[in-house]
């Protein structure tokens, strides 16, 4: 079995380096190290978060909407209720211009993307981070590492420019694109960058889109709109004719005309608050794992920004990580445990890659053949109902499954929706312990102290043990419960239930 601008922000402590050694430190403040901090945290594991930024959350962040996949993760926090209420969903979205994507059909409580800053995710992750014990490290960089056989030293400088150490049994890297953890550990980051010279932008507008996502591609010009609920609205915009540097000067001008170009409209356009010019790439770490140092988010891989996936892909491996590193730490696992991450999430980065990379060059079309290409795509797309959802169960993660070992139940591996059970319960409620689930058949007398036990609130007989992640680690047919005697498999102590 394979157990597959600034923003008001919550207090943390900007403290220095902490004296004692934890046992895992998280290098990188970023969503992705927020929510893998503070599961580890309220898994009793002692973490410090390390930052090199002063502490505050930044409104000049990308991403700006959150999948099904990540709301169910969220909701197994019990913070994906808040954030529905900082955003506002979506349930239809419009691909190259003629195809239209339903949403509301997704097999999940979250049948809908929602359009929320990045802050706001930010905000609740840290709130619940510092709440579970982490210790924070504001104004640190780290500037190398050395591990041996016990742990892992991280050098740091502090604010004041002075050297430090910080030693931990284990260290993860989710410090973005151009990751200080995993250039120290010496791994590549192999790609190239797809688009030159996309601008951005924070705007008032004199015209309210009639869309929520604003969003073409004309000839040479794309452009994105979308709301921070703020009066102000976030612009992302490229011009493939106009190929400079990411240090050429930016003017609004610019990036009105690109906007016209793709929409027919700037939509009155005035008072930019910020405008920047960035550069988009495509890379992968070819490994998530080098002994005692682990990657995660864009430390370990980094997508174009075509359909959202980016900060959604980097909270996703959070949740795969948080549990298995927290039962190594707490002596419930062996370390083989952690090989099983990179196994599971890395296909997951490569797959978002293609994808997010594949939208881009069909939304920019232009030779007659990729134009034929997207003719034929946009087609079988509207037409084919399993095509359309394996386009949909990719981009909201819903339909992505970790591998399972031969003759496995077909369940293993799978993300297990959110069902009702027994007593009212929803799973995902029931998954805020961090705990595994195993649900059994209704009127099944099965206890244990090792694992939470529910029920279905139907006569399903099948027997299925859920991950702390919500995948399936094990089930069972016509299972009728037993005893204390249940066919568990015996192996699966050795990764968490000991």
């Amino acid at each position: 079995m394979s157990a597959t601008a600034h923003h008001d922000a919550p207090a943390a402590p900007a403290a220095p380096v902490p004296p004692s050694e934890p046992s895992v430190a998280v290098v990188g403040a970023g969503p992705t190290g927020l929510l893998l901090a503070g599961d580890l945290a309220a898994a009793g594991v002692s973490v410090t978060l390390v930052e090199r930024r002063s502490h505050h959350l930044s409104n000049l962040s990308r991403a700006f909407v959150l999948h099904a996949r990540t709301l169910e993760q969220l909701d197994a926090r019990a913070l994906a209720d808040e954030i529905e209420e900082k955003g506002r969903p979506l349930d239809r979205l419009r691909l190259f211009g003629s195809l239209s994507v339903d949403l509301s059909g997704i097999p999940s409580r979250f049948h809908h993307l929602l359009v929320v800053p990045q802050y706001e995710v930010e905000r609740a992750l840290e709130r619940r981070a510092a709440e579970a014990g982490v210790r924070f490290a504001h104004e640190t960089e780290v500037t190398g590492l050395v591990q041996d056989a016990a742990g892992v030293t991280l050098r740091v400088r502090g604010a004041d420019g002075a050297p430090g150490e910080l030693r931990a049994r284990y260290a993860v890297g989710t410090d973005g694109m151009r990751s200080a953890v995993r250039d120290a550990v010496g791994l590549p980051f192999p790609g190239r960058s797809v688009i030159r010279s996309v601008v951005l932008a924070d705007v008032r507008l004199a015209e309210e889109p009639e869309n929520l996502l604003t969003v073409n591609a004309a000839g040479d010009a794309f452009a994105f709109i979308a709301p921070f609920g703020d009066g102000y609205h976030r612009v992302i915009a490229w011009n493939r004719a106009r190929d400079v540097a990411d240090t050429e000067p930016l003017d609004l001008d610019e990036i009105k005309e690109t906007t016209r170009l793709a929409l027919g409209r700037d939509y009155g356009m005035h008072d930019a608050r910020w405008m920047s010019r960035f550069h988009s790439d495509e890379r992968q770490a070819p490994a998530y794992r080098v002994g005692r140092v682990l990657l995660a988010g864009d430390a370990a891989h980094v997508h174009t920004p075509a359909g959202g996936q980016g900060m959604n892909t980097g909270l996703q491996d959070a949740a795969n990580l948080g549990w298995k590193l927290a039962a190594v730490v707490n002596g419930r696992a062996t370390e083989a445990l952690l090989d099983t991450y990179e196994a599971e999430r890395h296909p997951v980065g490569k797959a978002v890659l293609r994808s997010s990379g594949g939208m881009v060059r069909m939304a920019m079309a232009k030779s007659p053949w990729t134009l034929a290409a997207r003719a034929a795509l946009t087609t079988l797309l509207g037409r084919v109902g399993p095509a359309r959802a394996r386009v949909v169960g990719q981009l909201t993660g819903t339909g992505f499954a970790y591998p399972a070992p031969r003759g496995a139940h077909p369940l293993v591996g799978t993300r297990v929706p959110d069902v009702r059970l027994a007593g009212g319960d929803r799973l995902y409620e029931v998954l805020r312990a961090g705990e595994f689930v195993l649900i059994l058949p209704a009127g099944s007398p099965y206890k244990s102290d090792r694992l939470r036990v529910a029920h279905w609130a139907s006569d399903r007989r099948t027997a299925l043990l859920v991950r702390p992640d919500g995948y399936a680690a094990w089930a069972a047919r016509d299972a009728d419960g037993g005893d204390n005697s249940t066919d568990i498999p015996g192996e699966f102590a050795t990764y968490s239930l000991r």
